[in-house]
């Protein structure tokens, strides 16, 4: 199975995707919008590109577990996206990510405009191999 994984931000929104056997994720693109709709058809369209068979969609949860303004927007856009793409979509505790997806540029060596470029996919990759490491481990 494919999953692709939506990290939204308020101006960039990063994608990755696994591959079938859900080993590996890999970035694949950071969509500028800041059109909520427009949004939602560029991410439906990418699920397409990349053939995914379900999506997970980053869920920012406050630090102390509570559900804040910016979760509820993405859970309305991850309801949106499941019914306009009929894919299994699941919201994921992304609470950090983008902290992870900053050291691991920071190991990189990745600074300026390319870091910015590359950021939302990073913490999208980081979200997704979370996934993919429970799903496995819900397998055993």
């Amino acid at each position: 199975m494919i999953i692709m994984s939506v990290d939204l931000g308020k101006a960039r929104t990063g994608i990755a995707v696994s591959d079938s056997l859900e080993m590996f994720a890999f970035p694949k693109t950071v969509i500028t919008e800041y059109n909520t709709e427009k949004l939602i058809d560029k991410i439906c369209l990418c699920a397409k590109e990349y053939s995914a068979d379900m999506l997970v969609v980053g869920f920012p949860k406050n630090m102390d577990g509570s559900v804040g303004f910016r979760a509820e927007e993405c859970e309305n856009i991850a309801k949106s996206l499941q019914q306009k793409t009929s894919l299994e979509t699941v919201l994921w505790d992304e609470r950090c990510t983008t902290i992870s997806a900053h050291t691991a540029l920071n190991y990189t060596n990745t600074r300026g405009k390319n870091r910015k470029k590359v950021i939302d996919a990073v913490a999208a990759v980081i979200i997704l191999e979370d996934y993919l490491k429970y799903r496995q481990n819900r397998k055993d």
